[in-house]
């Protein structure tokens, strides 16, 4: 349990989702699914914007390979994990606040039947739970947002990678107006949105020891794949029964107001209010 008065109080009421790992068992059984590969929960474990496309797009920018240890901050459901496990050959150890969502991660790991599978640990990324120079890689998708203190979470992600080692970032930072329309999948409202400046994230980093590498922005992208989204889902709605059995979806992580949540989302992207950024960093001088 979090102490009533830890910081990440209000965050962890937001990413609350009680029974998580049965409610994904009863839908994968109404809907008829089975789960016998990583590549069956891909509708559902990669909850971040353009899903498992900007996983392998992000996995090909830090150029991960076959023996690198890398440490999957925030993981939630364990897709981006697996995909880097069973189809990069890292050794992946993820970590997320949220104990439903490792409950739920190590059981369709389970069900998947990985040969390689990764490990998850429950925990909190300002206090990461792991030795000095662990990893060749720190792995970052939609989850710098939700830390306020990120000198902090930089500092520990310099100390847990070796020399020389990569920070892979795909992440929403502010626009160019202020505020955001809420709820979205990230906040509930204003307290917990964290969001810097994509110049103030650059200046950061540069303090805590990273050099960047590459760097891109993902904005247009993201806005065409939620376009794409939109017209999946009207043609869905046309062409199914209307007592067809919905699959399993992203709606039971993040939560009733998924689609409001996402209509939030597309109007900060168009109003730039929020950006989408893709980035590599490397480890050099000493943390911030």
């Amino acid at each position: 349990m979090t102490d009533p008065k830890s910081p990440h109080q209000n965050l962890v009421g937001h990413y609350r989702r009680p029974g998580l790992g049965e409610n994904l068992l009863a839908a994968l059984e109404k809907a008829g699914k089975t789960v016998r590969s990583y590549e069956d929960t891909a509708a559902f474990d990669e909850f971040h914007m353009r899903g498992r496309a900007a996983t392998r797009d992000l996995a090909h920018f830090a150029e991960i390979g076959g023996g690198m240890r890398v440490l999957d901050l925030g993981c939630g459901l364990g897709g981006p994990a697996r995909l880097l496990s069973a189809g990069y050959g890292a050794h992946v150890t993820g970590i997320d606040l949220m104990e439903e969502f490792i409950e739920a991660a190590v059981m369709l790991t389970r069900m998947a039947g990985m040969a390689r599978p990764p490990a998850f640990v429950r925990g909190d990324m300002l206090y990461l739970p792991f030795c000095g120079e662990s990893f060749d890689a720190a792995w970052s998708q939609h989850t710098l947002m939700n830390i306020a203190d990120k000198g902090v979470l930089f500092g520990e992600i310099h100390r847990v990678l070796v020399a020389g080692g990569l920070l892979a970032v795909y992440d929403v930072v502010a626009g160019s107006l202020p505020g955001r329309h809420y709820p979205v999948q990230w906040a509930s409202n204003a307290s917990m949105d964290h969001l810097p400046g994509e110049s103030q994230m650059l200046q950061l980093l540069d303090s805590c020891g990273f050099e960047p590498v590459r760097l891109r922005d993902e904005t247009a992208a993201c806005l065409q794949w939620f376009e794409s989204i939109r017209s999946k889902m009207k043609k869905r709605a046309a062409e199914d029964p209307p007592d067809a059995p919905s699959a399993p979806g992203l709606h039971l992580v993040i939560g009733p107001d998924t689609a409001e949540k996402a209509a939030n989302t597309v109007r900060n992207l168009h109003e730039d209010r929020i950006r989408v950024i893709m980035g590599i960093w490397k480890k050099t001088g000493g943390a911030c």
